[in-house]
């Protein structure tokens, strides 16, 4: 990592200090942005297809006409990558609806703001180590996850105030993730993770019928799963189950894998097939990256 971190601004790198945007941009007054949290490992952007397939679909449906291709915001990651010497990173690129009139109806004329912030961060896999400290601790709060209806689950956009409220009840307890549940009550995903657990000698993980944003280590996960021959099963699941699970674990893209050690306060913890699942996501970064 350099000295001076260094982001791409709208085609340009600048100094951390000096990369803005406009307090008018639409992204900064109304959340009115996409953007994915890229992993990269030895210099390549993890699952780079997945992430960019599903920032063009939160794209499509803010109608956002970005009008950049594929090729260019990969260059643009890559060459913020360069720019900072980083071969093992987190990247974040957004696209914002850009500066627009003052009114909440857009313009269908987009000038887009496109940022890329990248910052290291441990390779992890079978020589390193993970990002997180320890296994995770989930408590279920009141805050519910937004329905599909209002804020659809799978547009991954700036507007992230659910989350925030979700974090801010864990003020009270010692877990560190806040797992949401839907009007119904039933779970959804954490507040930066998708959840799974093992019940009845099955790896279980809410469906995409519930508000869950359809993560891509989740779907890495899933895919290695079924090819390893245990059994998945995706559907509708009451806190409880997960309580009573025998072993529990959460996704995203910095954690990777990390190991659910309490719900609620009850001991949960990781076993046997979080931790085949766990080699197993290692070797296919080793072998691919």
């Amino acid at each position: 990592m350099t000295d001076v971190p260094l982001y791409h601004v709208d085609g340009e790198l600048v100094p951390a200090a000096e990369a803005t945007v406009s307090v008018r941009d639409r992204g900064f007054l109304y959340g009115d942005a996409a953007f994915e949290t890229i992993r990269v490992y030895g210099s390549t952007p993890f699952e780079w297809d997945a992430h960019v397939d599903r920032l063009r679909a939160t794209c499509d449906l803010l109608a956002i006409d970005h009008r950049l291709s594929d090729a260019d915001l990969r260059s643009r990651v890559e060459e913020t990558l360069d720019a900072n010497d980083l071969a093992d990173a987190y990247v974040r690129l957004s696209v914002t609806r850009g500066v627009q009139p003052g009114k909440l109806t857009p313009d269908p004329d987009v000038d887009p703001t496109v940022v890329v912030i990248v910052s290291e961060l441990p390779r992890g896999g079978r020589e390193g180590r993970p990002v997180w400290d320890a296994p995770a601790t989930l408590q279920t709060v009141k805050t519910r996850r937004v329905p599909d209806r209002s804020i659809p689950a799978r547009a991954k956009t700036h507007n992230y105030l659910n989350g925030v409220l979700a974090r801010l009840e864990l003020g009270v307890s010692d877990a560190d993730e806040a797992l949401l549940l839907n009007a119904d009550g039933r779970i959804t995903e954490g507040a930066t993770s998708n959840v799974f657990f093992v019940a009845d000698d099955a790896l279980r993980t809410p469906n995409l019928d519930s508000p869950v944003l359809p993560g891509i280590t989740r779907s890495v996960v899933l895919d290695l799963a079924r090819e390893e021959g245990i059994p998945v099963e995706e559907g509708s699941y009451a806190p409880g189950d997960l309580r009573r699970a025998d072993e529990a674990f959460l996704t995203n893209t910095t954690w990777e894998l990390r190991p659910v050690a309490r719900v609620d306060g009850i001991a949960v913890g990781d076993g046997p097939v979080t931790a085949l699942l766990s080699r197993l996501f290692d070797e296919r970064v080793e072998a691919l990256y």
